[in-house]
């Protein structure tokens, strides 16, 4: 049977983030990905000029569309911009439960450029994340949802995953990509248990997209029946070499993307 995914998010015009990037990772990871759009960004590797919102209603019938006639396996979540998109994604998997949920709580761009309302905050925290399998925040996404600063030690993530559990999440992997040091190390911290997924740091501009990414080949893993720490342990090894083969990529002017089919075809 065919591995589905399907990744819920915002359209990156550049191609490097958003739903081209979970389609890209899906294709790279052997799981056949589907689409729900909740807008359109004019996006490039500099920063993001515009965003058109979808409304909820299409998102909705566009979930409905998917999920009636695909048999979907797993679910990512990406950039939501507002509470009424946030509440019309979350009817759609009241309506079609039972799939695993990765949860991106995307609310900036690598860029700088904000991608989430600063009023949706609130129902992205009470409506989505406690439906979620697991959230995948980044250190500066952990500390706005927390409304803290940021972390800088696996302890302090630690006590930051702990805190998001106890606003109602199931699991968080919190991603400790954007530290310092020679490692990035994630953390999974789930009620009774922490678990570290280290990795060497690769240095390169070419980070657009690193968070998307991350997120979709977790779903796709889970997408294939494999267990969370599988799926994060085997995401985190095909990120790393996304961003190492991404060295060599001449992508845009600014942020490159990571280079997602770096075992197809390699610079």
């Amino acid at each position: 049977m065919t591995a589905i995914a399907v990744t819920i998010a915002g359209s990156d015009s550049g191609g490097g983030a958003g739903v081209q990037a979970d389609l890209k990772t899906f294709s790279a990871l052997g799981v056949y990905g589907a689409s729900v759009l909740t807008a359109l960004t004019a996006q490039n590797t500099r920063g993001v000029t515009a965003i058109h919102d979808v409304p909820p209603d299409f998102i909705r019938a566009q979930i409905d569309a998917v999920f009636s006639d695909l048999d979907v396996n797993a679910v990512k979540i990406g950039m939501l911009s507002k509470a009424a998109v946030i509440e019309a994604v979350a009817a759609g998997l009241d309506a079609w439960p039972g799939r695993p949920v990765v949860l991106d709580p995307v609310m900036v761009a690598t860029s700088g450029d904000r991608l989430l309302d600063a009023s949706a905050s609130g129902a992205l925290e009470s409506t989505l994340i406690p439906r979620a399998t697991v959230i995948t925040p980044n250190l500066a996404e952990a500390a706005a949802l927390l409304g803290t600063e940021q972390a800088r030690t696996e302890d302090e993530m630690r006590a930051q995953g702990e805190a998001l559990l106890a606003r109602g999440a199931r699991a968080v992997l919190m991603k400790g990509g954007h530290g310092l040091g020679d490692e990035s190390t994630d953390l999974l911290v789930e009620p009774g248990r922490v678990i570290r997924f280290p990795a060497r740091r690769i240095d390169t501009k070419n980070t657009h997209g690193t968070g998307c990414t991350l997120s979709a080949a977790v779903a796709a893993g889970l997408a294939k029946g494999h267990d969370i720490v599988t799926s994060i342990g085997e995401a985190k090894t095909y990120l790393t070499a996304a961003l190492a083969a991404s060295t060599d990529l001449r992508i845009g002017h600014g942020h490159g993307p990571v280079h997602h089919f770096h075992a197809v075809w390699p610079v």
